[in-house]
């Protein structure tokens, strides 16, 4: 009997000391969100731990002795409580555990209801947000999902790309579009990658700009400016290389044709009638003295001259024609100045200020200056700036040459094998003088009689014609000239 009273006072005893640790274990309070898995760190782990409560009712949980790990995964809602005991059925730990159901679920609604004909993405809630996740095969597809994510801001977030075998698919457009065998376009982790070679370098712009027309930037959006901004700038990646410009063709060879040609006609008729006699006095007186022997005394003669006592008939008629022509032929290279100088030089001498007699020159003939320029490598259009000069000597006079010069300064456009007439003058004098007396007249006649009638008319006209010929080399049309001057063996 004394030992049962013993084994009851020790359990007792024990049971009392047991409940005096539980009241020293602080209860817990949790707030969860169905969805939403919650953490909790433990100070320690018991070993066989052993969990009571009804905690089942809204909650799973595990426990992850390694990092001392208790995780609430909430499932429905409601209130609960939990109780962790040891080996020895000491309580360790107690949790009030009260589970809400979040808004997050409502947005994921939402948005769902907004892009459920979409297809290749999932909606699912973690990390406190609303995420859009997969793959789709559309790029419109990912505009529209950008603008629903949008909405929602900082509960919502877009982590939606494109399938790989949409990329393969857009790539294949952008190459077929760019339509250069050269050019290359692959499709690699979400960027488009352009190789290949190009001709120049507007050809490379326009390949990169046509594939981002393709992959616009919706494509790579991502609620994250910063993040979106960095993927659009390296969606499209351009490593097409410019192709090295050959060397520049030689300049075609250009033969410039030039004819001078002038044209003089003169025209003279007069008649005259003269009759102005002259009187010349020969008279003179002459005083003698002579010697012992012989005699002395004066001595006169009268003597008189008549002159051109006859009358005078004159007519005439004079007729004067001439015919000028001056070839010159150039060859020049496409855009370079030809000059063709052919010149006399034409000596005469002048008095200096101190009397000193120097010789200075003149010169006469043809000077030609032409720059060609071919508008373009399909067109037979040539661009011609021409300088021409001619110059001929009309006589001497003591100041100097009298020297006729004809100058023509102009710019055109002629085909090749055509000619222009790219300058010309026109002249035409005449005059009549009546009863002008000529130079050699009497000045003191016995009288005058004179009629005269003189008609003069001179005209000249001159024209400049040019003619550009497109040749394949300098050597054409050598056979003809030689065949020309008899050079040919």
């Amino acid at each position: 009997m004394v030992s049962f009273i013993r084994l009851l006072t020790l359990l007792s005893l024990s049971f009392s000391v047991a409940y005096a640790e539980d009241e020293n274990v602080k209860s817990q309070f949790l707030s969860l969100t169905v969805g939403l898995t919650h953490d909790e760190k433990l100070p320690f782990v018991p070993e066989n731990a052993k969990f009571e409560g009804n905690y089942s009712q809204c909650t799973k949980i595990s426990l992850s002795p390694a990092t001392k790990t208790l995780r609430f995964s909430p499932e429905k809602v409601s209130t609960c409580t939990l109780t962790i005991r040891d080996a020895r059925l000491r309580k360790t730990y107690e949790y009030r555990i009260v589970v809400k159901k979040s808004s997050l679920f409502a947005i994921a609604r939402e948005i769902k209801s907004l892009l459920g004909e979409i297809e290749g993405i999932q909606i699912k809630i973690a990390n406190n947000k609303v995420i859009v996740d997969g793959q789709i095969l559309l790029p419109r597809d990912m505009k529209r999902i950008a603008s629903v994510v949008a909405q929602y801001k900082d509960t919502a977030s877009n982590l939606v790309t494109l399938s790989p075998l949409a990329q393969r698919k857009i790539a294949s457009f952008i190459e077929r579009d760019v339509n250069n065998p050269d050019i290359q376009v692959r499709a690699v982790n979400n960027r488009f990658i352009l190789e290949g070679v190009a001709n120049d370098t507007a050809e490379k712009e326009r390949a990169e700009i046509i594939a981002k027309t393709y992959v616009p930037d919706e494509v790579v959006e991502s609620g994250d400016e910063a993040i979106r901004k960095r993927k659009v700038l390296q969606t499209v990646i351009n490593l097409i290389t410019v192709k090295q410009a050959p060397p520049a063709e030689p300049g075609k060879i250009i033969q410039i044709v030039v004819h001078y040609v002038e044209l003089k006609k003169d025209y003279t008729r007069g008649f005259r009638f003269e009759w102005m006699p002259t009187l010349g006095d020969n008279t003179n007186v002459t005083f003698s003295q002579g010697g012992s022997n012989e005699s002395s005394g004066i001595v006169s003669q009268i003597t008189g001259t008549i002159s051109n006592l006859l009358p005078k008939l004159n007519w005439a008629k004079a007729h004067g024609y001439a015919r000028v022509l001056q070839s010159s032929s150039i060859i020049v290279q496409d855009s370079k100045l030809g000059i063709l100088d052919s010149n006399t030089r034409v000596p005469y001498q002048t008095v200096g200020a101190e009397g000193q007699i120097s010789t200075q020159f003149e010169n006469v003939g043809i000077t030609t200056k032409v720059t060609p320029q071919i508008m373009s490598g399909k067109s037979d259009s040539i661009h011609l700036q021409i300088d021409f000069v001619v110059s001929a000597l009309l006589g001497m006079t003591q100041s100097g040459p009298l020297i006729n010069r004809n100058n023509v300064n102009t710019v055109i456009m002629v085909r090749s094998g055509q000619s222009a007439a790219i300058g010309g003058l026109v002249q035409s004098s005449s005059g009549t003088d009546f009863n002008k007396l000529p130079n050699s007249a009497a000045n003191n006649p016995l009288f005058s009689l004179y009629a005269s009638k003189n008609f003069r008319r001179d005209q000249s006209q001159f024209v400049v014609f040019i003619t550009p010929v497109i040749k394949s080399s300098a050597s054409e049309g050598s056979d003809e000239i030689k065949r020309k001057f008899r050079l040919t063996n």
